[in-house]
């Protein structure tokens, strides 16, 4: 399933949309095609347009101010890359840095992605204790950059060049 990045009239990232529901924006004149895939077409009866990677919507909408995205464990491994913290091989799981046992909670800066071996391996100590250093620091990333970063490494390479790229990128 084909994710396309949504802007606001402002050209401000809004959300992602399944490639059935940008269609259905832009034939409905809501939105236009920014940034399309180059050799994709969708084709019809008296429609002829190319597959959406970026839609903007015509009309500004408004939308509540978010400081921080919220936390959630697929947003852990999205930011993480789908990356171990502690190996760097391919992450299934999060791990708490500090155990929820010693008071750690479910927060962007206490949760890593990591594998299920090292998690077992690390099991209710801190990295340190263990004798696992972090491969990198956890950050909090912004909403804009956790949309951006749901739409994968695949996703990132054919965004146009005005796009901020997310922290995590650069």
């Amino acid at each position: 399933m084909r994710d396309t990045l949504v802007l606001n009239a402002s050209f401000e990232p809004l959300s992602t949309v399944s490639l059935n529901r940008a269609v259905v924006l832009v034939l409905q004149d809501k939105a236009v095609v920014e940034a399309s895939h180059p050799e994709l077409r969708m084709r019809a009866a008296a429609v002829d347009l190319p597959v959406p990677r970026v839609i903007r919507l015509l009309r500004f909408v408004r939308v509540p101010f978010r400081r921080q995205a919220p936390w959630s464990r697929r947003g852990v491994l999205v930011r993480d890359r789908h990356r171990c913290a502690y190996c760097g091989r391919r992450a299934t799981t999060v791990d708490h840095v500090v155990p929820k046992s010693r008071g750690g909670g479910d927060t962007w800066l206490n949760t890593v992605a990591s594998c299920a071996p090292d998690n077992h391996r690390k099991a209710n100590r801190t990295p340190e204790q263990a004798g696992m250093p972090l491969l990198f620091e956890p950050y909090v990333p912004t909403p804009s950059d956790a949309m951006l970063l749901a739409l994968g490494t695949d996703g990132l390479a054919g965004l146009p060049d005005w796009l901020p790229e997310p922290a995590a990128a650069a």
